[in-house]
């Protein structure tokens, strides 16, 4: 606020769990401008047998409905193409449909807006417990293709058009840090090709 006043004229973004509470929410109404929530899982068990949250669902949907009441279904712009005001709600597809992302995507679809904006990745990747611990088996492996398209068709199905959709091939390794490599931990994407 101080800084605003003081000038600055830059977009607050807010990048979230979306496990938020609706009263923090509110007390941002008028302070941020773009809200970025990872809306994680569909199903509360999920999120506390993954996440170790209670009632993520129900949590999760309540900030998601008061950040939309704040910015509504439309992202607005500036003149150079930069996002300045909006709500784009990712969707991570993880392995064995952990997310339930169809689930998510007629939920968005049904109780905000089908001209809400979501960004589907499918750079999922297992790390450290989800990569070795048994607990987690159904997340120890990158996604299948069949498990992406599945997604994708989930959108179309649902007439949600807003948004961006990842490349499926080789998601996973360009968007992973080598965490051996302390000086170039990330790799030039032509490094794929």
């Amino acid at each position: 606020m101080i800084a605003a006043e003081k000038g600055l004229d830059l977009p607050v973004v807010y990048n979230t769990n979306a496990y938020d509470s609706v009263e923090v929410l509110r007390l941002l109404d008028g302070i941020v401008d773009v809200y970025l929530p990872d809306l994680k899982y569909a199903d509360n068990e999920a999120g506390y047998q993954y996440s170790k949250v209670s009632n993520y669902k129900d949590y999760s949907r309540l900030a998601l409905k008061e950040m939309y009441r704040q910015t509504g279904d439309e992202l607005v712009f500036d003149e150079n193409g930069l996002l300045k005001r909006g709500l784009v709600i990712r969707l991570l597809v993880l392995p064995n449909d952990v997310a339930s992302v169809s689930e998510s995507i007629e939920w968005i679809r049904d109780e905000l807006s089908p001209r809400c904006t979501i960004s589907l990745m499918a750079q999922y990747y297992p790390t450290h417990q989800a990569e070795t611990n048994q607990r987690y088996l159904l997340l120890s492996r990158r996604i299948r293709e069949s498990e992406w398209m599945k997604a994708v068709s989930s959108l179309d199905m649902m007439n949600a058009d807003e948004g961006w959709v990842q490349e499926f091939d080789g998601a996973s390794f360009y968007y992973r840090p080598d965490f051996n490599d302390a000086e170039t931990p990330f790799r030039d994407i032509r490094d794929f090709e």
